[in-house]
C-alpha cells in the first residue's frame, strides 16, 4: 500500500446514480452520452467512462484525439466524439481507432476526406453548428445573428445550407450527426438558450427541406438536461452533473438529486503550538491572535488547490472547521487547529467532502475563490491520486 499523503476519492456508485437520475428527465429514446473530457472533470476518465457505460451511456464525450485514445485503449468500445479541432493528418488514426471528429468548416472537412482517401480509410463525423456561443462552429447564416436580430430578421440559412451539400458530396467522409452547444442553458432566464434552440432549429428544418437530414441530432447539456427537454433530440451531453455538481444556483435542482462523486482527503503531517503574535508561512501574511497550534496538511497549489484560499478557505479536522493559515504553498497548507481537541500527526483531513457533520462543497471553494465548481473537480493536478470506491 502506498499510503498517499493526499487522494481524491471516487465513488462511481455516485457517478452511476447521477446517470441513472438524469436519464429519467429523458425520454427512453434518447441516447445518453457521457461528457470524460479533461480526465472526467479530474474523476478519472477510465474508470468514470467504464461505470457510465455499464449504466447505459450510448456514446463518450471528449474533447482531444489522446483523450479518446485513451479510451480505445482502455478497451472501451462505444462511439466517442471529439469535441475540438482533430489535425487532419490523424484521418487514419481516427478511422483505425473508429472515433468522431467534429468538424466546423468545408475547409476542415476537406483536409479529413483527403487524408482519408489517401489512406484508403473512411470518417464518421458530426457538424457543430454555432448557435450564439461563439466558439467553434459554423455559423448557421452568412451574418452573425444576435439574440435581438433574430426577433425580427428573416433567417437566410442559403449559405450554410450550400457548404453542408459540398461536406455531405466528399468522398471516404459521412455526416452522421448534428449538434450545438448551449452558452447559457444555466442561467434562470432561458431566453437566450431559447433563441439558440430557435436558430439550431430553423436550420434544421431548412437541411430538411433539402432533404439533409442526419442519424444523431444533439444540444442538451447538463443544464439542458434538467432545464430544457425541448431541446434533448435524439442524444444528450451529460457533463458537470454526472459528476453530481450541479451546472449554476440557477438550475432547477428539485427536478434531480444529485450526488457528488469526488471527496479530497488527506493527514496532518505536522502539530505545533505556538505562541500568540506567530507569524505563518510567505509573506508572514498570517498572524496568530491568541496561543494556539499550527498544523500542516501536504496539499497546495502544485496540486490544484487554488492558491486564492490563502487565509480565506478551511478544511476539517475531526468533523470541526479549521480555518487555513496563510499563504498556500507549492506542497502544504498550514491551518490553524488551536479548537480542535487532540488534534495529532496522522489525523484524517477533509479538504472537499464531507466528515461528521460537516460538508464543504465544491460549490462553496469555488464561491470563496470566485470561479465554479467545474474548475475545482478538474483542476487536481496528476500528482493527486485517486481512489476509486
Amino acid at each position: 500500500m502506498d499510503y498517499p499523503l493526499i487522494y481524491a476519492q471516487i465513488d462511481l456508485d455516485a457517478v452511476e446514480n447521477n446517470i441513472l437520475a438524469l436519464r429519467k428527465l429523458t425520454h427512453e429514446d434518447v441516447k445518453f452520452m457521457a461528457v470524460v473530457k479533461a480526465d472526467a472533470y479530474g474523476h478519472g476518465a477510465v474508470r468514470v467512462a467504464q461505470r457510465a457505460v455499464e449504466t447505459g451511456a450510448a456514446w463518450l464525450g471528449v474533447a482531444r484525439f489522446h483523450e479518446a485514445k485513451e479510451l480505445r485503449e482502455a478497451g472501451i468500445k462505444v462511439p466517442i466524439l471529439i469535441f475540438g479541432f482533430t489535425h487532419p493528418l490523424l484521418a487514419e488514426k481516427i478511422a483505425e481507432l473508429n472515433l468522431t471528429p467534429t468538424i466546423y468548416s468545408v475547409e476542415m472537412a476537406e483536409a479529413l476526406s483527403d487524408q482519408a482517401v489517401k489512406k484508403g480509410v473512411k470518417i464518421k463525423a458530426h457538424l457543430k453548428i454555432d448557435t450564439g456561443m461563439g466558439r467553434v462552429g459554423m455559423l448557421p447564416d452568412s451574418r452573425r445573428i444576435t439574440a435581438k436580430s433574430s426577433q425580427k430578421t428573416a433567417f437566410s440559412n442559403q449559405k450554410s445550407i450550400e457548404e453542408i451539400k459540398k461536406i455531405i458530396s466528399l468522398s471516404n467522409f459521412k455526416l452522421e450527426g448534428i449538434y450545438t452547444h448551449f452558452a447559457a442553458a444555466d442561467h434562470r432566464d432561458k431566453s437566450y438558450a431559447e433563441y439558440q434552440l430557435k436558430v439550431f432549429n430553423l436550420l434544421l428544418n431548412d437541411l430538411k427541406k433539402e432533404k439533409i437530414e442526419f442519424n444523431i441530432y444533439h444540444a442538451a447539456n447538463s443544464a439542458a438536461i434538467i432545464d430544457l427537454p425541448q431541446s434533448h433530440f435524439d442524444m444528450v451531453r451529460a457533463g458537470i452533473a454526472m459528476y453530481g455538481l450541479y451546472p449554476s444556483d440557477e438550475v432547477d435542482k428539485t427536478k434531480v438529486n444529485l450526488k457528488p462523486a469526488m471527496e479530497l482527503r488527506s493527514v496532518i503531517t505536522s502539530v505545533k503550538k505556538v505562541q500568540k503574535g506567530f507569524k505563518v508561512s510567505y509573506g508572514m501574511t498570517y498572524e496568530t491572535v491568541k496561543e494556539t497550534i499550527i498544523a500542516s496538511v501536504p496539499i497546495g497549489y502544485a496540486d490544484g488547490f487554488s492558491r486564492l484560499l490563502s487565509s480565506t478557505g478551511y478544511m476539517l479536522v475531526k468533523g470541526m472547521k479549521a480555518p487555513i493559515a496563510g499563504r498556500i504553498c507549492m506542497d502544504q497548507t498550514l491551518i490553524d487547529a488551536g479548537h480542535i481537541p487532540d488534534i495529532k500527526q496522522g489525523d484524517e483531513v477533509v479538504v472537499m467532502g464531507s466528515q461528521k457533520d460537516e460538508t464543504i462543497s465544491a460549490d462553496e471553494i469555488a464561491g470563496l475563490t470566485g470561479t465554479i465548481n467545474y474548475e475545482i473537480v478538474s483542476s487536481l493536478t496528476s500528482r493527486v491520486p485517486k481512489i476509486f470506491i
